[in-house]
């Protein structure tokens, strides 16, 4: 149980440093930023690289919202749900300060730029309001997770589980990194909202109640639609 969690810390806190990282560092600098699309790959590869770093040592989960579906689709121990989830949430906080460390070192930082932390209303980065908000994180992270399921079920090819999942995950960035700079994923969320503060943990809640009801539903819906679930 010891090496699954220290794998998972890792692993989440590999995705936070590669993602925000990314947004951070990359996303707008000058002349030769990477945009959205450069974030969205960072995040998927991110997940690509851990899958098969990880994977066959904790199941490469990342994210306490994935933790939670694969228990609803009766993948995952209710034993290990809590453990995962603290050293996900843990991970990913060390990840966003990592970010801030080397951030600061850059003349002009201003933590007001919000450290890639997700939001609605005046911080997402489209304008969208709290109920866009909302609905995307629900059904990106309900996509995500019946991805993962599929992916990772005993029929489908246990090679290609983790180029499928990162590349959902690229494409989910693709979709609402302008609704919400895309959480899906509470422990990406919580690290850089806590050293964002103010508004970022404000809006918080969010990215723990959506992504979590996303998960659930795809947890329950895809154990119904596969017949030949243990």
């Amino acid at each position: 149980m010891l090496k699954k969690l220290t794998a998972e810390f890792i692993g989440t806190f590999w995705l936070v440093l590669g993602g925000c990282g990314s947004a951070v560092f990359a996303a707008a600098f000058p002349d030769l930023g990477i945009g959205f699309l450069g974030v969205a790959l960072a995040f998927g590869l991110t997940v690509v690289t851990m899958a098969y770093a990880i994977g066959h040592i904790s199941g490469c989960h990342l994210n306490p919202a994935v933790s939670v579906g694969l228990w609803a689709g009766g993948r995952f121990p209710t034993s290990e749900l809590l453990p995962y989830i603290v050293v996900q949430v843990a991970g990913g906080i060390v990840g966003a300060f990592t970010v801030y460390i080397i951030a600061s070192g850059q003349p002009g930082f201003d933590l007001a730029g919000g450290l890639a932390s997700n939001g609605y209303g005046a911080h997402s980065p489209g304008g969208f309001d709290m109920m866009s908000g909302f609905i995307t994180e629900v059904l990106m992270t309900f996509m995500f997770l019946i991805v993962i399921m599929g992916a990772t079920h005993k029929l489908a090819n246990p090679g290609f589980a983790g180029l499928a999942i990162g590349l959902s995950l690229t494409l989910i960035h693709l979709i609402s990194i302008p609704v919400t700079n895309t959480s899906v994923n509470p422990a990406r969320s919580t690290g850089p909202a806590l050293i964002v503060g103010d508004w970022a943990l404000d809006q918080l809640w969010m990215f723990w109640v959506a992504p979590m009801i996303g998960a659930v539903i795809a947890g329950v819906v895809y154990r119904w639609l596969s017949p030949n679930e243990d």
